[in-house]
């Protein structure tokens, strides 16, 4: 393997879904480019829509909203892509991609999981920031990939390229899923109640940066937070503020309410647990009693009954501000995470790979994580069906904390990332899996 001509590749990879970033559910772009990729190399592949249950999708924008987005993706597309704007039409309205190598011979089922969505911020203007310098920033307001999703996409890509190389050495099936909508925790799920990961003997997936520096490892990254995000669309009614302000039912009172009381909802004792309003936009004028509020927000728990209790107590709350002010609410949940522990037998494993390989300078048993992460859907699932499970840490020296517009990450650490999983995803097509 031609390892500084990929890793080349994957830096160049990187810049461009950096360049071009689409959020949760709109990833059509990427999505069209990954797939593109993918069947040169002789993936088998499924698409969108193939990997969707629609009836469990959360958070995603309507369709007017998609409309908008695939149309531009597809003006977006490079050159290169030329049957881009075909694979987009394939997805039926819904991104991602699942490539498989059947290696025709017996042996596991190995499932990796690499998010591709961007997060929902502005990326800085500052010239300093090497995106700027070098000509690879964001082009889309309000869109980021400050999280490292784009080294994750490109990685992947580097992957398939390797394993395809090596193909005759390797046994069983190998899915590659890219999955749509992971800020917010609003992909996995999804697709896993359509059944991408079933069957799998082992399932990866892996995070760069997150606290970990270059030249280093992390073999399971743990203690998730069990996430619910959710919306509250409040409507009262609107009257002029000073000659009639007894007609009014003042939404947006009752969603400042509801923000400041959801702060106050007693802690667990079983755990640690997070809420937060992220934002809240309501009213129409200064002279107006506000018929319409929209909070945005979330809650997390250590575990699952801690995240239940207190997303029940948050729609008690909301609710309960709500009656004061005579409003009707509509809560829906806009996205969830649940919580997984990664296999011990599996790292051990997987640390033997890699402390054999070289690659690292430091190869860490155990990383904690940073906030929520809803491949542990699939993790769960996978280990629920007798497979094992890990989410790993890849190292990299980061600008900026992740989900920041000035956030960049070390690029160097991409192809050790590659070859760190072409060495695991080799060393486990070893085995004889679950059957």
């Amino acid at each position: 393997m031609d390892w500084k001509n990929l890793e080349r590749e994957l830096i160049a990879l990187r810049r461009d879904f950096h360049k071009y970033p689409e959020s949760a559910w709109t990833e059509f772009r990427a999505s069209a480019i990954i797939a593109s990729r993918l069947g040169e190399l002789g993936y088998k592949l499924s698409l969108g829509f193939d990997n969707i249950d629609v009836q469990s999708v959360m958070g995603r924008p309507d369709e007017a909203e998609i409309d908008r987005q695939i149309e531009r993706s597809k003006a977006q597309l490079p050159k290169t892509c030329a049957d881009g704007a075909g694979l987009i039409d394939k997805m039926r309205r819904y991104p991602g991609v699942v490539g498989i190598l059947d290696s025709g011979k017996k042996g596991p089922v190995i499932s990796l999981r690499f998010d591709i969505d961007c997060v929902d911020v502005n990326e800085t203007d500052k010239s300093e920031h090497r995106p700027n310098k070098e000509g690879f920033a964001s082009v889309n307001a309000c869109l980021d990939h400050s999280c490292g999703h784009d080294a994750h996409a490109a990685i992947g890509l580097g992957l398939a390229t390797a394993l395809m190389e090596r193909k005759d050495e390797l046994r069983g099936e190998i899915r590659l899923i890219f999955q749509p909508g992971e800020e917010g925790c609003r992909g996995a799920y999804a697709m896993t109640q359509k059944g991408v990961v079933d069957g799998s003997d082992y399932f990866l997936s892996m995070h760069i940066g997150t606290g970990v520096p270059s030249g280093s490892f992390g073999l399971n990254s743990h203690g998730h937070l069990c996430t619910t995000k959710f919306d509250a669309v409040f409507t009262g009614r609107a009257a002029h503020a000073a000659g009639a302000p007894q007609e009014g039912k003042n939404a947006l009172l009752a969603a400042a309410t509801a923000a400041i009381s959801l702060h106050a909802i007693a802690p667990h004792s079983d755990g640690p647990m997070r809420v937060n309003v992220g934002t809240l936009h309501a009213g129409t004028g200064r002279n107006v009693i506000a018929d319409h509020a929209v909070m945005k927000a979330e809650t997390r728990g250590e575990n699952q009954k801690i995240a239940d209790y207190v997303y029940k107590r948050a729609c008690e709350v909301i609710s309960g501000a709500a009656a004061i002010y005579e409003t009707e609410v509509k809560i829906t949940k806009e996205g969830s995470g649940t919580s997984a522990d990664g296999d011990v037998a599996l790292a051990e494993k997987v640390g033997a790979v890699l402390r054999a390989s070289g690659l690292f300078s430091s190869v860490l048993n155990d990383v904690p994580a940073a906030g929520s992460e809803d491949a542990t859907w699939m993790m769960r699932r996978v280990q629920e069906q007798g497979g094992q499970a890990l989410y790993m840490a890849l190292g990299s020296d980061i600008t900026a904390p992740h989900h920041n517009g000035a956030f960049d990450l070390d690029e160097s650490a991409m192809i050790n990332g590659v070859r760190a999983l072409d060495a695991i995803v080799g060393e486990l097509s070893k085995s004889e899996g679950k059957s």
